[in-house]
């Protein structure tokens, strides 16, 4: 009976410490090692800025094309 809880609290032990291990070595590699090397500018994301766009863009940057009124 000893010792099986001896094998028991061993195998507990044993598996906290692995994942503990497994999660410092994930910190170790995968944490933040300061500022990057490379400049990404800014990703025109916007389909009527990207160059594979299908229909032309428009002058006057919205579907719109005259002003708003502001009628009160």
């Amino acid at each position: 009976m000893k010792e099986s809880i001896l094998h028991t609290w061993l195998w507990i032990i044993a598996l906290v410490g692995i994942i503990l291990g497994v999660g410092y070595f994930t910190f170790i590699v995968v944490s933040d090692k300061g500022r990057p090397f490379w400049d990404y500018r800014p990703v025109k994301s916007i389909p009527s800025e990207s160059p594979y766009a299908t229909y032309p863009k428009n002058p006057q940057g919205q579907h719109v094309n005259e002003k708003e009124s502001r009628t009160q």
